[in-house]
């Protein structure tokens, strides 16, 4: 496996590391246990001080954090700010409501006495991250873990180690001791073999695709460790009226095109009622055409270029396929005779169940226009899919909105508003869009030890 830093605008080769040994791995989770040790025992206010330090280096440094990501993978400059951002924001949130989560539950057993459940911390937590959100996906787990008393061994996508080194100094930078947080440029074969087979780690995190989120959960199982998956999505964006046709067309602009279409929570299948379906589609595909690719370093820009060429050509492949099945292109559908890894914003419709766009997720400027008669063909459409992560309701009566909402199988559902994220609401997804969930009071609560302490009734 290599670790390398190449710049998806131009192709070019900015920085390699060298994979871990296999000592070297052994050794980072040695010292991460021991560091667990007494980390735990950190007073909380101690903990808290140091999180909400490191979330003012990242505000600090944001244009420094934001300028490395756009360079490591082609997020456009305004919206890696936006990530860097965020990201403080999580820090600071679980530095002040931690100790609120963790406070215990007071029971009223049957059999009397008292009985409270404190949360208490389980020992290292394996992270491996995707390279599309370089910050926000590590801050998902190491703020409530870090805060919680476990440690935090992360091994980071390969096409982000720069990403990857910067964060391990941000968090020594902060006050964290040593081992409490440690980047690992491992192979997959290392992760598979010492580090989550090794007793001192408990849990694993996994944010990426069903593939490796499969992979992995077989290997946590066979050695009982617990798993957060975070896997793909195909997120349905209901549209049920024409009403308000501008904001709708800019939330589906938006939420198609954030991160140049690459999140696993971006709209991703437009579901359109009958009698809102030609002006939506008109309009929207007018909006996609006029986003131009551009320089991802420009404030300016909205699309960029996607995370690799390889990457470009897998989104390119999907659309050549539907095309080549009867899709209609209303806009778009070409790659870019230039060097790096761009394509244009791409609107399709008449996709069926015979073309790969049906049902794998397009992990990039694509979007998918379905025409439906009505709200339960709606929801049948939006459920129809493997995928269960987010998705979004869009219409006049927000009432109506909401009860559709209700029926869309997903983890996450918003009503006038593309699927998004803040730091206190729970994120995650059903079906093979992973298990479990971050963020929130839920983020603390998969890698806790739920104790019962129970004292009886005297006498």
């Amino acid at each position: 496996m290599t670790y390398a830093t190449v710049n998806p605008a131009t192709g070019e080769t900015v920085e390699e590391f060298p994979t871990a040994t296999d000592a070297e791995v052994r050794d980072v989770i040695e010292r991460s246990h021991r560091a667990h040790l007494s980390w735990r025992r950190t007073p909380l206010e101690e903990r808290a001080g140091a999180m909400h330090r490191l979330a003012g280096l990242y505000r600090e440094r944001k244009r420094e954090l934001a300028a490395l990501i756009t360079e490591e993978m082609g997020k456009p400059v305004r919206q890696a700010v936006g990530e860097v951002l965020l990201v403080a924001d999580i820090y600071d949130f679980y530095a002040e409501h931690a100790a609120r989560f963790m406070a215990g539950e007071r029971l009223e057993p049957s059999t009397g006495g008292d009985a409270v459940v404190v949360l208490e911390p389980i020992g290292t937590v394996l992270g491996i991250m995707p390279w599309n959100y370089p910050y926000y996906q590590v801050a998902r787990l190491a703020a409530p873990n870090l805060m919680l008393g476990n440690t935090v061994v992360l091994k980071h996508a390969p096409s982000v180690p720069r990403s990857a080194r910067v964060q391990e100094q941000l968090f020594r930078e902060a006050g964290f001791p040593e081992d409490v947080y440690r980047n690992v440029f491992a192979s997959d074969e290392q992760i598979a073999e010492i580090v989550i087979p090794a007793p001192t780690v408990r849990g694993v995190s996994l944010t990426g695709s069903e593939r490796a989120g499969s992979a992995v959960a077989a290997v946590a199982g066979r050695h009982l460790k617990k798993v957060v998956l975070e896997l793909g999505g195909s997120d349905p964006f209901v549209v049920l009226d024409a009403e308000d046709l501008d904001a709708v067309v800019k939330r589906a602009v938006q939420g198609r095109l954030g991160n140049t279409g690459q999140a696993c929570t971006a709209a991703k299948r437009f579901i359109v009622l009958e009698e809102a379906y030609e002006p939506f589609l008109e309009a929207f595909t007018a909006a996609m055409g006029a986003v131009e690719p551009g320089d991802p370093r420009e404030k300016q820009t909205v699309l960029g270029p996607l995370s690799s060429v390889a990457a470009r050509d897998g989104v390119m492949a999907q659309v050549e396929d539907a095309v080549a099945k009867g899709a209609t292109v209303h806009t778009g559908g070409r790659r870019l005779d230039r060097p790096g890894a761009w394509m244009e914003a791409t609107v399709l419709s008449g996709v069926t169940p015979r073309m790969r766009a049906w049902d794998e997720e397009i992990f990039g400027p694509v979007a998918v226009v379905h025409r439906v008669a009505d709200a339960d063909e709606a929801v049948e459409l939006a459920n129809g899919s493997p995928f269960g992560l987010g998705g979004s309701v869009h219409g006049a009566d927000v009432e109506a909105a909401r009860r559709v909402a209700e029926r869309i199988e997903s983890g996450m559902v918003f009503v006038n508003e593309h699927t998004g994220t803040a730091p206190d609401l729970p994120f995650g997804g059903i079906k093979r869009s992973g298990v479990g969930r971050e963020l929130g009071r839920c983020g603390i609560e998969e890698f806790a030890n739920k104790k019962l302490i129970h004292t009886p009734k005297r006498g």
